[in-house]
């Protein structure tokens, strides 16, 4: 009886020492992967863990800088084009190319873009604007480039007097390769933006 009553106190003791310094063991494990002030378990943020993603699309290079992306996208055009006839050979001479991995319209593609805006002279017609890109990349990514190529020759047919409702933007990312080589020939063919001619039926 007398053992118990000595041990009892003791191991009562021992419990509340073990509370209190339990937790100052130093960082959790999770804490030493993702360090402090980053939000993160063990970090008493009760946010999740702030990553570094590294590139998003290993492999390939990174996106355009904000020069390249034309701003904002403007208007939207809410005609049907199903309610028009779409002629792809019209000015199938006028298609643009990009540099890769850029939305930027080119110096040299001007007079493409001038003979698009002559065209559009005609107040009945309207126009589709088709973006496209090589193969290299992800396809999503390749949508999002696809649709700023798009977006920026609206924008250029803007500043050459066009209204920008007359015209629907589109993107197929790699999915319409006019060349299916796999070389720097054939990706430069391939990034691109088509124009497609809309009379009313």
């Amino acid at each position: 009886m007398k053992l118990n009553k000595l041990i009892f106190p003791l191991m009562i003791a021992l419990t509340a020492t073990l509370a209190v310094t339990g937790c100052k063991k130093g960082p959790t494990r999770m804490t030493q992967l993702y360090g402090r002030g980053q939000g993160g378990i063990g970090d008493g943020s009760g946010q999740p863990p702030t990553l570094n993603p590294g590139p998003q699309f290993p492999g390939t290079e990174p996106g355009p800088g904000t020069k390249d992306i034309p701003p904002g996208g403007g208007p939207t055009a809410d005609w049907d084009p199903f309610m028009y006839n779409q002629d792809r050979s019209a000015l199938a001479a006028n298609t643009v190319h990009f540099k890769f991995d850029s939305a930027a319209v080119l110096d040299n593609e001007q007079s493409n873009i001038s003979a698009v805006a002559a065209a559009l002279s005609n107040q009945n017609l309207k126009l589709i604007i088709e973006g496209n890109c090589d193969e290299r990349g992800t396809e999503e990514y390749n949508r999002s480039l696809g649709e700023r190529r798009a977006l920026a020759l609206r924008e250029a047919l803007t500043k050459a007097g066009i209204d920008p409702l007359r015209i629907r933007t589109e993107s197929f990312g790699k999915d319409k390769p006019v060349d299916p080589g796999h070389d720097e020939a054939a990706f430069a063919k391939n990034r691109r933006g088509d124009f497609v001619l809309c009379t009313p039926k």
